[in-house]
C-alpha cells in the first residue's frame, strides 16, 4: 500500500514509458461521452502514444495538443478561455497557457526545476504550483506562486519543512488548499493568504488531492483509510463532516474535480488492474447526494486529471 500512495500522492503523473501504448487513432474509435452533461472537461490521456491534452463534451472529444513530449495536469483558466498544463519539451517540466482551441501557446516558466500541478487564482491574475527539487538524496517539492503580469515568483510556505504539492485556490475566500508530506504518509491542509499560516484538515497520512467547490464551501479530495485502494471524499472546508461519497473497494477511485454547479464529481478509477500505475484509467461521474456513480467516458488508454467548466 506504501507504494501505491507514493506513486500517487507524490511521483510524476505520467505513465512509464515502457508501458506506453498504442497510438489510438480517435477516428476509427469513436470515443465520446458516455453520458450528457453540461459544460467542458480537460483532461490528460496517453492514447495517442504519449500524454496529450483532450477537451471533452457531450457532442465531441477533441485533441488539443499532439507533439512527442508529455503534456499533462491540464487547468481551465477562471474564465475559461484558458487552459494551464505542465510540460516536459525542454527536458524538465514548465507550465505553459493556450487558448481553449489549443492554440496561442505560451510559455510560462523556465526553471531548472520541475514546475507541476498549476491552479489558477480567482482572479486570474496569479498561479501557484509545485516546483520540485532534487535533492542529494531524492526530491523535496513546494508550493511557489506566479504573478501573471510580471513574471515573479516566489515560494509560497518557506516554513513548511516537507514537500507540499497540489495546490487549489477557493473562489470565494482568500485560502488554498494543498498535499502535504507527513513523517509517513500525506494529508490535505489548510493555507491561508491572510494569516499565511497553514493546518492540517486531514489526519493519518492517507489523504491527498483537494479541490474547491464552486461556492468554496466544500471541498472534494481521496482518502484511502477505508477500503485501501482510495476513494472520493468530501467535507466542509474546515474539515469538518468528513464524508466517502465512492463506496467501491474493488477500485482505485482518483482525480476528484467539481462540476460548475456543484453538484456532481468527475474521478477517474481504475477497475482493470490490481495495481495503481498499470492499466487503462477511465473518467466517471458521482452524485455527493445519493452517491450514485456512472461512466462518463472510457478508452484504453489511461485518461486522468480531469478539469471541469
Amino acid at each position: 500500500m506504501l507504494a501505491v500512495c507514493l506513486f500517487f500522492f507524490c511521483g510524476r503523473e505520467g505513465k512509464s514509458r515502457s508501458s506506453a501504448p498504442e497510438k489510438i487513432p480517435m477516428s476509427s474509435v469513436g470515443l465520446r461521452a458516455r453520458v450528457a452533461f453540461s459544460g467542458a472537461i480537460v483532461f490528460q490521456s496517453d492514447m495517442d502514444g504519449d500524454n496529450e491534452i483532450y477537451l471533452l463534451t457531450s457532442e465531441r472529444l477533441r485533441q488539443l495538443t499532439d507533439n512527442t513530449w508529455d503534456d499533462t495536469y491540464p487547468r481551465w483558466s477562471p474564465d475559461g478561455k484558458k487552459i494551464s498544463f505542465s510540460a516536459n519539451r525542454n527536458g524538465n517540466y514548465d507550465l505553459f497557457v493556450m487558448d481553449e482551441s489549443g492554440d496561442n501557446l505560451v510559455q510560462l516558466t523556465a526553471s531548472p526545476e520541475d514546475d507541476l500541478d498549476a491552479a489558477w487564482a480567482p482572479d486570474g491574475q496569479n498561479v501557484v504550483f509545485a516546483r520540485r527539487v532534487k535533492k542529494i538524496v531524492g526530491k523535496q517539492s513546494s508550493i511557489w506562486i506566479l504573478n501573471m503580469s510580471s513574471k515573479q515568483e516566489k515560494k509560497l510556505m518557506p516554513d513548511f519543512s516537507r514537500s507540499n504539492i497540489l495546490p487549489d485556490y477557493s473562489p470565494r475566500a482568500p485560502l488554498l488548499v494543498f498535499t502535504g508530506s507527513r513523517t509517513l504518509g500525506w494529508d490535505v491542509f489548510l493555507f491561508s493568504f491572510e494569516s499565511g499560516k497553514y493546518r492540517g484538515l486531514t489526519e493519518g497520512g492517507k489523504a491527498c488531492r483537494p479541490r474547491f467547490s464552486p461556492d468554496g464551501q466544500k471541498i472534494v479530495y481521496v482518502s484511502h483509510k477505508t477500503g485501501g485502494k482510495g476513494d472520493i471524499w468530501t467535507m466542509n472546508w474546515d474539515g469538518s463532516s468528513q464524508q466517502r461519497i465512492t463506496e467501491r473497494d474493488e477500485t482505485f477511485d482518483y482525480f476528484p474535480s467539481w462540476s460548475p454547479d456543484g453538484k456532481q464529481v468527475v474521478f477517474c478509477s481504475n477497475l482493470k488492474s490490481a495495481y495503481a500505475d498499470k492499466g487503462d484509467w477511465d473518467l466517471y461521474l458521482v452524485n455527493p447526494e445519493d452517491k450514485s456513480v456512472c461512466l462518463l467516458f472510457e478508452s484504453p488508454a489511461r485518461d486522468v486529471f480531469p478539469d471541469w467548466r
